[in-house]
């Protein structure tokens, strides 16, 4: 197999990276761009403009593409299902990630990811096949954080949100690591104290998915010549893998690339730290009652009072409805004793029956999340927030009403 590269310069602006790889009898034409680069676009619409590329891949993956070609699609987003199915977390920092994205673009002047969409949009004015090649970006987020320790976890959702506060500007070290690398990996940088942890999971997986995605696709459909649209941060890589992966089993591709979209099952120990928790107060109430039954209701009041008060101040920081707030102070004692179903859910789901966003809330969803007062202001973010504090709440008042007990135990 046998690899070219060459660089083509526009006469007013500067040099996109073209690697030329031939895999089998397809030649694939990668481009490396920068996700915010008026350059980057303005080569797209070069390279689709000679009519020579029978299929174009882009780095985007279904959810990514259709945010990004029909922003009004989140309209369509049942909200009681995102809470039900427990994705309002994931949904949250996918909108935390995208108001962070957009600050920068405020500055460059150019929408993240705008290469990409004249790339589509090119492409299927020409009726010329598009191929989205990227993972599923809920895939990489949860395989992100898992790849990182619990404790680091929190500095960086912590960071994410903290981001929303900061009126500062982007540096411009910032903006051109984010030219010369990958959108994703560039983003959770700003928030992460080891950058080398998310190396393996946004960028050498990515590289390795990508170039598993694109032979999976030549070996179903042969092209002559397909133009690949990726990451100026992902050039060397799928070509270094499509180098080392010369056409054959179509079967074992297809298993590679399910390896990689698997989900990182919970620890065991995870799943098991909350039924302990419910077992340990369960065991103190036991031995409460055992010893006195006005000690035994002590701590049942106890139980209540902590994790109602703490759960129901989450729902109020988020401006629950005062119906919303009173149903997180009852429901959190008893759903913190079933650990099937989290305080959290109750709430969310009281607040978006009580206050169902408006058609008006979505077309703004992205508009508001890029600001402090946008996310209280929508109902849809507003509903998000229900979620995440009422939770974080109950959590806090299982944990603090938990060694309240153990208080009065051993003072009894």
């Amino acid at each position: 197999m046998n690899q070219t590269t060459d660089t083509t310069t526009a006469a007013t602006l500067p040099p996109q990276p073209i690697t030329r790889v031939r895999w089998g009898d397809s030649l694939i034409t990668l481009l490396g761009t920068a996700h915010v680069s008026a350059a980057s676009e303005a080569k797209v619409r070069e390279l689709l403009a000679t009519g020579e590329y029978d299929a174009v891949a882009v780095e985007l993956c279904p959810s990514r593409e259709s945010a990004l070609m029909n922003p009004d699609a989140l309209a369509k987003m049942d909200l009681y299902q995102v809470v039900r199915k427990g994705q309002a977390a994931m949904v949250a920092a996918s909108l935390a990630l995208g108001a962070f994205q957009q600050r920068m673009a405020e500055q460059v002047g150019i929408q993240p990811g705008a290469e990409l969409k004249a790339a589509v949009e090119v492409a299927r004015e020409s009726n010329t096949p598009v191929l989205l090649i990227d993972r599923e970006i809920g895939t990489t987020l949860k395989r992100v954080i898992a790849s990182i320790p619990w404790w680091r976890r929190i500095n960086l959702i912590g960071g994410l949100l903290l981001s929303l506060v900061s009126r500062e500007q982007v540096s411009e070290a910032e903006i051109e690591r984010l030219k010369e690398g990958d959108v994703l990996e560039s983003t959770f940088a700003q928030f992460a104290e080891e950058e080398k942890s998310l190396y393996e999971p946004l960028v050498a997986e990515r590289d390795r998915y990508m170039a598993l995605k694109l032979q999976a696709e030549l070996a179903a459909e042969p092209r002559v010549h397909l133009l690949a649209v990726v990451g100026a941060g992902h050039l060397a890589g799928i070509a270094a893998q499509l180098r080392k992966s010369p056409p054959g089993s179509t079967e074992a591709c297809l298993a590679d690339l399910a390896e990689l979209e698997k989900l990182p099952p919970p620890r065991r120990w995870h799943r098991l730290i909350p039924w302990l928790v419910v077992a340990l107060v369960f065991t103190g109430f036991a031995i409460g009652f055992s010893r006195n039954p006005d000690l035994g209701w002590l701590m049942v009041k106890d139980w209540v009072l902590i994790n109602g008060t703490l759960t129901a101040l989450g729902a109020l920081l988020a401006w629950g409805h005062p119906l919303t707030v009173i149903t997180g102070f009852f429901a959190s004692p008893l759903t913190s004793l079933n650990p099937t179903i989290g305080a959290g859910m109750v709430t969310a789901g009281v607040e978006s029956y009580l206050r169902k966003p408006l058609v008006a809330d979505f077309s703004r969803l992205r508009q508001d999340s890029t600001s402090v007062k946008g996310w209280w202001r929508n109902r849809v973010t507003r509903t998000l927030l229900v979620f995440i504090f009422s939770t974080l709440g109950s959590a806090a008042g299982t944990y603090i009403a938990g060694f309240r007990i153990l208080d009065r135990l051993a003072g009894g």
